[in-house]
């Protein structure tokens, strides 16, 4: 038992120092494309094309572009959701029917995501989310990028809202990040996809915030009227 104990943590250390080089590898080749691309553009008066500054200005914004190109219809702002949030009764009534059907309505995600964010596992819907959008996306350059965002926010384990995946599916993650695809996640995505049917679902059916749902649907009594 102490050797399998020994042999787990030794594992353990080599994933996150493979995570850690992964990471960084990201950061500099996120700096040095930026950085090319700086100073391919007109030199403005009195900068230099190359400064770190320009850099990590430029990165920010190019960063800040791919984030907000993240809010889509799939997956709406927070701002937003209150407005998607509107549903038929027998649509919120479906929702109880499978976890997939949940999944496949945009106002059944939104809801389901407000459950999750009661119970600190927000982080489980916008990484599926995130993954969706990653497999729609048809711009090898745009998949790069959207691939090390992906890893930033929700693999690295340098991140707060990283979820929680098992050392099996992140060694094989970071060997995918050599050659980033639009497919880099799917075994991480099942893997929370599951956790989020077996976990999260029975206990949303049970919540107040389905149950809220419901209420707004029913048909109201003739004294109410």
């Amino acid at each position: 038992m102490y050797l399998n104990e020994l042999h787990r943590e030794r594992r353990s250390d080599r994933v996150r120092e493979r995570e850690r080089e992964v990471f960084h590898l990201l950061v500099h080749s996120a700096i040095d494309r930026n950085g090319r691309s700086c100073a391919d553009k007109k030199q403005e008066p009195g900068a230099s094309s190359g400064s770190p500054n320009q850099m990590a200005g430029a990165a920010i914004r190019k960063n800040h572009r791919l984030e907000v190109s993240i809010h889509s219809p799939l997956n709406p702002a927070p701002a937003q959701l209150r407005d998607v949030c509107h549903a038929e009764p027998e649509e919120v009534e479906s929702w109880a029917q499978s976890f997939d059907k949940l999944m496949h309505i945009p106002a059944g995600r939104s809801v389901s995501r407000a459950f999750l964010r009661t119970e600190y596992s927000e982080e489980n819907m916008l990484f599926w989310l995130a993954c969706e959008e990653l497999k729609a996306v048809g711009n090898q350059h745009v998949v790069d990028e959207k691939v090390r965002l992906i890893y930033e926010d929700y693999v690295s384990i340098l991140s707060l809202k990283k979820v929680s995946l098992d050392s099996r599916v992140r060694e094989g993650i970071n060997r995918k990040m050599q050659e980033p695809s639009a497919h880099t996640f799917d075994g991480a995505q099942l893997q929370i996809y599951t956790l989020m049917h077996w976990d999260s679902y029975p206990r949303f059916l049970s919540s107040p915030t389905y149950h809220a749902h419901l209420l707004r649907g029913a048909p109201r009594s003739s004294s109410e009227a």
